[in-house]
């Protein structure tokens, strides 16, 4: 089942990724601005937040195995309209789409995951699920640009195409729904199923998790035309080392996720991966500024710090919000991170075309800062699972 709850979200982030990787070829060979190739780049992410909760709440009514499988079935039909596409409008139209069919596996696959573990070993397989997304930039990276560049974009969007595809069917086949705890007869007086009534630690989670994507986003959605045109690197070049730093990500996921089992808390380490955040991208705003030869070994770092806290919130909410809400709750967390990402691509592309990328990054530290105060106290989580 963690096979292939990571195999699922590793599809769907294909898809959605996809379009950022095209930006260095719209940029600088079809003549869009940055702020237009990121509004074009931030499409599925559009999507995406239109359908999470509902998928969620999907899952938790019907379970995981079709949400996943028809969720990602339709992301290949979207993905063969968006090959067919003529322009850049119908383009945009089938990534949005795409985008709403992808949101599935962003919102049932953690409940696979979250709902076959124990706790003592949800954090390493939280951890590793959470692989899928920066595993699935990695593909998209080592593929998207050098197919777009030689062949066009209809050849580049066959990668998610056969992808998706390949995945549809086999978690039709294969996914398994997890037990689920029988409803109580009756209901304590005084209590309330509502999570989000209990107490403010899913919203501060949710607002610490929309905070912390900005930096991830900026780099995954602006590293490799910041390595083409700043540092004037070719496109392949420059797609193996984003990939690299995703790669590096995803095995840094599965370590945080080990270190909060050791812990036994999901939002103290969550607290020391925002701060790292901030450093990070401070350094990497330096170093960009400085011109320091090193500045691509930074970004590496600073893109493996920034995708470390996702496993982390993810298992956090899930806990939190036990089996009944486990679906809604991890769309709503869902929802807020993928708003300030699909912002992410039309305002720090405006951004950097009047500033510069050292600014934009400096903007992109501040985020993780503000999130540090947010992220609650360990005396406060609790698990419902």
């Amino acid at each position: 089942m963690l096979g292939l709850g990571v195999a699922a979200q590793t599809a769907g982030t294909v898809f959605v990724s996809a379009p950022a990787f095209l930006i260095p070829m719209l940029h600088q060979q079809r003549g869009l601005t940055l702020a237009q190739a990121g509004l074009l780049a931030a499409a599925p992410t559009f999507g995406m937040v239109l359908t999470l909760i509902l998928w969620g709440a999907l899952a938790d009514r019907i379970g995981e195995r079709w949400v996943i499988a028809g969720g990602l079935a339709l992301t290949a039909l979207a993905t063969l309209g968006a090959i067919a596409a003529q322009g850049y409008a119908g383009l945009a139209v089938f990534f949005v789409l795409g985008g709403m069919a992808a949101a599935s596996t962003n919102a049932a696959s953690g409940r696979v995951v979250v709902g076959w573990f124990p706790k003592e070993r949800r954090g390493l397989a939280m951890g590793i699920r959470q692989m899928a997304q920066p595993l699935g930039v990695t593909l998209a990276a080592v593929t998207v640009p050098t197919l777009a560049a030689g062949s066009g974009i209809p050849a580049a969007l066959l990668v998610p195409l056969v992808i998706t595809s390949v995945l549809a069917a086999a978690c039709g086949a294969w996914i398994v729904n997890p037990p689920r705890q029988a409803k109580p007869a009756v209901v304590p007086v005084g209590s309330s199923l509502n999570p989000y009534r209990r107490s403010g630690f899913l919203w501060r989670i949710h607002a610490v998790s929309i905070l912390l994507v900005v930096p991830q986003f900026t780099l995954s959605t602006f590293g490799l035309v910041w390595l083409v045109a700043d540092l004037r690197w070719d496109a392949l070049a420059a797609g193996v080392l984003v990939g690299v730093a995703q790669f590096v990500g995803a095995v840094g996921r599965v370590g945080t996720g080990v270190l909060s089992d050791r812990v036994g808390s999901r939002v103290r380490p969550l607290r020391w991966v925002a701060m790292a955040a901030a450093a990070a991208m401070l350094v990497l705003a330096a170093a960009d500024a400085a011109h320091w030869s090193a500045a691509a070994v930074i970004m590496v770092i600073a893109t493996t710090i920034s995708v470390a806290d996702n496993g982390l919130a993810f298992t956090s909410v899930a806990e939190m919000a036990g089996a009944a809400w486990a679906g809604r709750a991890l769309g709503a967390q869902n929802t807020g991170q993928f708003l300030a990402a699909a912002a992410v691509g039309p305002a720090f592309g405006a951004l950097i075309g009047v500033a510069g990328f050292p600014l934009a990054f400096v903007a992109a530290a501040v985020c993780p800062a503000l999130a540090v105060p947010l992220i609650p106290r360990p005396a406060a989580e609790h698990d419902h699972l």
